[in-house]
């Protein structure tokens, strides 16, 4: 996975539109059914040599997503971003390892290797959720350009709904952009036409 070279600071990203007007943020007892998704909070990428923004905050809200759907009952997923033998991120490998502060479980929660940008191609996601009756797909992680883009795009092709989390996915600065302008332009472009936008405190399983 392309992980751009860059030490400049980024600004802070557009905030995403507060999903507390919308009757959809808020999952309702005849809502239809939630997963979560987290994207490739791995050791070789959240804390690699480019440090992706926001960082922090970004694992503390996305530990409160994991924590709200756990309370909820709502399956978990988490991909790790994998490469081919003898690469740094091979399977296996310390780089793909999830971050030990999600406390994912890999005995309760679904966790699965990828290859490509998109979290269903190449695996049993699609398989998964549908098995689990699962209309819409919370989405949070990293790397915002690349797997969260992409995973969200494809996750409405094939007829889920996905909710992209607005304050829990990240990324770095690239030659071109800085990572906080990335992170708003996605928001903006992915939220309405192919995700409903939410912020961590108003996502409910």
């Amino acid at each position: 996975m392309q992980i751009p070279p860059s030490t400049a600071s980024a600004p802070s990203a557009p905030s995403a539109p507060s999903a507390a007007s919308s009757p959809s943020s808020t999952a309702a007892p005849d809502a239809p059914r939630r997963a979560l998704l987290v994207i490739d909070m791995q050791q070789g990428l959240f804390n690699g040599s480019d440090a992706p923004f926001d960082k922090d905050r970004v694992l503390a809200n996305t530990r409160q997503l994991i924590a709200r759907a756990r309370e909820a009952g709502a399956p978990i997923f988490a991909a790790r971003h994998t490469g081919p033998a003898g690469s740094p991120i091979a399977p296996g490998s310390p780089l793909t390892q999830l971050l030990p502060q999600l406390g994912i479980d890999a005995q309760r929660d679904r966790v699965f290797d990828k290859t490509r940008p998109s979290c269903f191609e190449g695996t049993g996601l699609a398989t998964w959720l549908a098995e689990a009756g699962i209309a819409e797909l919370v989405i949070a992680g990293m790397k915002t350009e690349f797997c969260v883009d992409t995973t969200c795009r494809a996750a409405a092709g094939l007829g889920f709904r996905p909710v992209l989390v607005a304050d829990a996915h990240t990324t770095t600065d690239s030659p071109l952009l800085q990572a906080g302008l990335i992170i708003g332009h996605h928001n903006r472009t992915l939220g309405g036409a192919f995700a409903q936008l939410v912020q961590t405190a108003d996502c409910r399983f």
